[in-house]
């Protein structure tokens, strides 16, 4: 038994040193079945507590709408709240859609967050409108700034609100001079290549889009030009992860994420269900081969698993920063997850 412990200390000891970059954290608020989405709030509040003391890099919340699994639609009222209750981590979006949005009222909201909490704020944008069109139209009203071509010109009105470069008589106030730091998302090579031309660092959504991961990192950092924000490219990427004592116990743990996502590709989003009620989905055949697709990327299993699978990521991408996200159905094994990793995984990548 002391062989095989000692094997195992020196195993992880060396996938340490394969993951020596920053980790920071993507959470979406998961509410669950037996619950509701105020508890789902306090528990993004308590996993931001946590992993602000484990070292952790950021805490980024998502914007998503019209889906019952997730609590995190309103970013910047979260974030405001999220920054009251820690004090050294990054708080971010991962992302603020803009189509759904003014440029205006984006520059005001994240202004006011860097105003209150200057020099901790993250502005990720995503060009997706995070829902379906229907729901897309009630919070917009209007298909122009779902198109690619509008995204361009409506991220460089924001940014420019907070430059003061804005031609016209509006003044972003809070938002002039209290620029957050921006970042742009994506899940395929647009946003990338945007990203690279402005000379912004770019996060790119690997846990739902890992078949374009590669090609979109080459793309931004091929299309890299240096700018005033950076002098060389910087990519994060973001992976799906359940961390736990055993492989067999995060299999078990990462159940209801899947047959959540089936039900929201179904179209029948739902709260998220337990891994017992997960256990037991009748699933058809192709439902299975489906849910066993969405794992393609994730890292899932023991800490020596994860450390594995995150130190192959880390390889084959080049990454200069990992998101993690971690979508399970009690908190306590959320928070238990981000513990192994920074216990036995991120080794002295996280800050102390």
């Amino acid at each position: 038994m002391w062989a095989a412990a000692g094997t195992i200390r020196t195993w992880v000891a060396l996938a340490r040193r394969v993951i020596d970059v920053p980790m920071s954290v993507l959470d979406l608020a998961p509410v669950a079945a037996a619950g509701s989405a105020g508890e789902a709030l306090r528990h993004t509040t308590e996993l931001a507590r946590r992993t602000e003391e484990l070292g952790y890099r950021r805490f980024w919340v998502a914007e998503h709408h019209n889906m019952p699994a997730i609590a995190s639609s309103a970013p910047a009222v979260l974030l405001a709240h999220l920054a009251a209750n820690t004090s050294t981590i990054r708080l971010g979006s991962g992302g603020v859609m803009l189509p759904n949005h003014a440029p205006l009222v984006v520059a005001e909201q994240f202004g006011t967050l860097e105003a209150l909490h200057p020099g901790r704020i993250d502005l990720g944008i995503g060009r997706a409108p995070g829902t379906d069109q229907v729901t897309a139209l009630a919070l917009r009203r209007t298909m122009e700034g779902l198109s690619a071509e509008g995204f361009p010109r409506e991220l460089a009105d924001l940014m420019n609100y907070f430059s003061g470069e804005q031609p016209g008589p509006i003044t972003a106030t809070p938002g002039l001079g209290q620029s957050p730091a921006v970042w742009l998302l994506g899940s395929s090579g647009f946003s990338a290549q945007l990203a690279g031309l402005l000379g912004l660092p770019f996060s790119f959504a690997h846990h739902f889009s890992a078949q374009n991961t590669l090609p979109a990192l080459q793309l931004y950092r091929q299309s890299f030009r240096p700018s005033q924000w950076l002098d060389r490219p910087y990519a994060m990427v973001a992976v799906n992860v359940v961390c736990a004592e055993t492989d067999e116990r995060a299999e078990w743990l990462a159940g209801p994420s899947g047959l959540s996502f089936l039900k929201l590709r179904s179209g029948r989003p739902e709260p998220l269900a337990s891994p017992e009620e997960a256990a037991a989905y009748p699933y058809t055949d192709i439902e299975r081969e489906f849910v066993e697709g969405r794992r393609f990327g994730q890292a899932l299993g023991s800490p020596q698993t994860v450390a594995r699978q995150l130190g192959e990521l880390v390889e084959r991408t080049g990454a200069d920063e990992l998101m993690l996200t971690t979508m399970v159905y009690d908190v306590a094994d959320r928070v238990r997850s981000f513990e192994l990793v920074a216990e036995h995984v991120a080794g002295g990548s996280l800050r102390r």
